[in-house]
């Protein structure tokens, strides 16, 4: 079963950084991509940031110049640098990780992120 556990959310000022932590049960060599999707209240989970197992990174139009999206290979861990927070940012952000040939979606319990303005 793959577990993925998330910190690093909380409380922030407009301006503010945060860095997410997604921690895999699994090696991290077998997941084909891993990344990060948001979910404001009364909005669809939205694609943040993506890595792929190939080296590949993908970001959304909204987060482009402000947020990273990193990996610890040795830790099977990714991470989400958040620079330049902004109070629409507020969110529940989710990590997810796709494995196998079918490229099976794995979710973690998300992390509250809140931007106040």
């Amino acid at each position: 079963q793959v577990q993925l556990v998330e910190s690093g959310g909380g409380l922030v000022q407009a301006g503010g950084s945060l860095r997410l932590f997604c921690a895999a049960s699994v090696s991290i060599f077998s997941i084909n991509a891993m990344g990060w999707y948001r979910q404001a209240p009364g909005k669809q989970r939205e694609l943040v940031a993506i890595s792929t197992s190939g080296g590949s990174t993908k970001y959304a139009d909204f987060v482009k110049g402000r947020f990273t999206i990193s990996r610890d290979n040795a830790k099977n861990t990714v991470y989400l640098q958040m620079n330049s927070l902004k109070p629409e940012d507020t969110a529940v952000y989710y990590c997810n990780a796709k494995i196998g040939v079918y490229n099976t979606n794995y979710w973690g319990q998300g992390t509250q992120v809140t931007v106040s303005s």
